[in-house]
């Protein structure tokens, strides 16, 4: 989805797969998997039209397919701002989506966050 931009001001630029993901108290979320970049021009959520041909309640994702797996409000917030896909820790857990603001940092092959685990968007599947 993107590969690494060191010059970059936004920390999102700097994430590649594979960085492992650490919450503000040091305790480890999970490890990248994807990286989407900004697109202001992305679609907004609105209510779905209706009749043939219609996409009902998704949202269109062209450029990755079916990411992110969330709510259309929240897919289309993601799509606006950018995003990363952790493959979260844990038999159970569902992979994450963190938003780009939610980046306080890139420190070598670790993203740390401003935000605690809980407060991160989980996949819907």
């Amino acid at each position: 989805m993107h590969t690494n931009v060191p010059n970059s001001a936004e920390p999102i630029a700097q994430v590649t797969s594979g960085m492992r993901v650490i919450d503000p108290g040091g305790e480890e979320v999970g490890t990248v998997i994807a990286v989407q970049l900004g697109d202001p021009n992305a679609v907004a959520a609105q209510d779905p039209p209706s009749g043939d041909g219609v996409l009902g309640d998704g949202v269109p994702h062209t450029a990755s397919g079916d990411e992110p797996d969330v709510p259309p409000d929240l897919a289309a917030r993601l799509m606006r701002t950018g995003y990363l896909k952790v493959d979260s820790r844990g038999f159970l857990a569902h992979d994450l989506y963190i938003e780009a603001d939610q980046i306080a940092k890139v420190n070598q092959d670790v993203v740390e966050l401003t935000v605690v685990r809980d407060r991160l968007i989980p996949e819907s599947r």
